[in-house]
């Protein structure tokens, strides 16, 4: 995200990255595998969904939220990366509607709200692992494995490795092959499981947790516009990708959890980490352990790869005067944000005794604020700059602009009435996570009355990380 900051009278694009051979750009397909990534990693995180709501109303929710919050994000995604393929994604969008100021806080809360985000892979992983191993989910074991996970993740990124985004369509088809067993063997146990027994869950998820949930697992679109300057005609084909993805993802969650339903499982025993049990009683252990280390694998390389995207989201505000450029420090060997990768790290290792429930709750409140931010940006620029060359647009002209927010908007509101609820350090998750956007405000005074002359113009042309 190396798009400065400016005001938005004062905009000029950024600077012309040199171009890159066609064979190293993204096309259509391995966007849309890159996206699905980004977004969901498989399968794997949608047990709470089945144990709060019961088979029915999980379909139906798996089914809506798409249509209501990933259709409408699409879409807006699809508009204003087609009209602004900038480096930086929602970064530069926010920015050129509504200046610096909201520009700053839509960087804030990605970079916080990815905190959080990330967190929650590790969690997975040893969810997972403990389903192989129970002995990992005795005392601190857990904590220390997801610690690893980081710390792994973080060297290899300082390290300089490369996530080519061709090998995510191997992967989609590695990690998928397990839950295409289980579709392809549920009909043939249709009410074979209704008596099976579970081990008891502690699982206390309620429908609107499974909502939350739901909303989480369905969310990311925009962390693809970053890479908008290594997409090949990114005008045409990040619409196309964008609803390709939705698609797929959607299909991804609701037929393997359709395909259950057939064999009568209780949905009481479903919790976080189930699908390994539920391979196991299906298909035997070998598919419980394929489909487990398929878990960690997604988890681990959801985390591996979003490094990548997240580090360089600091690296880009020292760039632009918003850090210490002590961020801005690239390895001399990898080229990589290696003080950006540290930080990140430390503080997503924070995060990790937090538990399941509560990281997800207060990720969906951060990364909503700034999905608000970017349905807004949508409308403002529509007002601003109704020339603007807008390869796809939002049907329904300025109506349609408005009414696709409304819908994300309302699930939102879900987020709020459910952090209120959740503790996050004495207070409700509400609460802390209304501390963290004020400080985003004083965070971006505190940098003016420390820095009066402003972020670097976008005009000038930054060094590019190599990593």
């Amino acid at each position: 995200m190396a798009t400065a900051s400016a005001p938005r009278q004062q905009f000029q694009p950024p600077a012309i990255v040199p171009h890159r051979k066609k064979s190293v750009r993204l096309t259509l397909w391995p966007l849309v595998a890159a996206t699905f990534f980004m977004v969901s990693g498989g399968t794997y995180g949608t047990e709470d969904i089945v144990r709060g709501a019961g088979y029915g109303k999980a379909i139906l929710i798996l089914l809506l939220t798409p249509i209501l919050w990933s259709l409408p994000t699409a879409f807006m995604i699809g508009e204003l990366s087609s009209a602004l393929p900038y480096e930086g994604g929602y970064y530069a969008w926010v920015r050129r509607a509504m200046g610096n100021f909201w520009g700053f806080q839509e960087a804030w809360l990605s970079l916080v709200a990815s905190i959080f985000d990330m967190a929650i892979y590790p969690t997975l992983f040893v969810l997972y692992l403990t389903r192989l191993f129970p002995w990992f989910a005795e005392g601190y074991r857990g904590w220390m494995v997801g610690l690893a996970v980081v710390v792994v993740c973080a060297l290899l990124n300082v390290a300089g490795v490369r996530v080519v985004s061709t090998t995510s369509l191997w992967l989609l088809i590695v990690l998928s092959a397990p839950f295409i067993l289980i579709v392809a063997i549920a009909p043939f146990k249709i009410g074979a499981l209704a008596h099976a027994v579970t081990k008891p869950t502690t699982s206390s998820v309620d429908i609107l947790t499974g909502l939350l949930i739901c909303m989480w697992n369905y969310m990311g679109w925009d962390n693809a516009s970053t890479i908008a300057t290594e997409v090949e005609r990114p005008q045409r084909t990040y619409p196309r990708a964008m609803l390709a993805a939705v698609v797929i993802v959607a299909l991804s969650y609701i037929v393997p959890v359709a395909a259950m339903w057939m064999t009568g499982l209780s949905s009481s025993a479903w919790e976080t980490g189930f699908w390994a049990d539920i391979a196991g009683l299906l298909g035997g252990p070998l598919l419980r352990v394929g489909l487990a280390l398929g878990g960690m694998i997604s988890g681990f390389g959801m985390f591996n790869a979003l490094v990548m995207s997240y580090s360089r989201l600091p690296l880009a505000m020292a760039q632009d005067g918003m850090l210490p450029r002590v961020f801005g420090k690239l390895h001399p060997r990898s080229r990589a944000p290696w003080v950006a990768i540290v930080v990140c790290a430390i503080g997503w290792a924070l995060c990790l005794g937090l538990g399941f429930e509560r990281l997800v709750t207060i990720d969906i409140l951060l990364y909503g604020a700034s999905l608000s931010l970017e349905f807004i940006a949508l409308i403002v620029l529509r007002v601003r700059e109704p020339e603007l060359h807008r390869p796809f647009r939002v049907p329904g002209g300025m109506f349609g602009a408005v009414a696709v927010g409304i819908a994300p908007m309302l699930l939102l509101g879900f987020s709020v009435v459910r952090s209120e609820t959740e503790q996050v350090l004495g207070m409700s998750s509400f609460a802390f996570g209304m501390l963290l956007i004020a400080a985003g405000v004083f965070a971006y005074f505190l940098n003016h009355a420390l820095k009066p002359q402003g972020w670097t113009p976008a005009a000038v042309e930054k060094p590019e990380a190599v990593a």
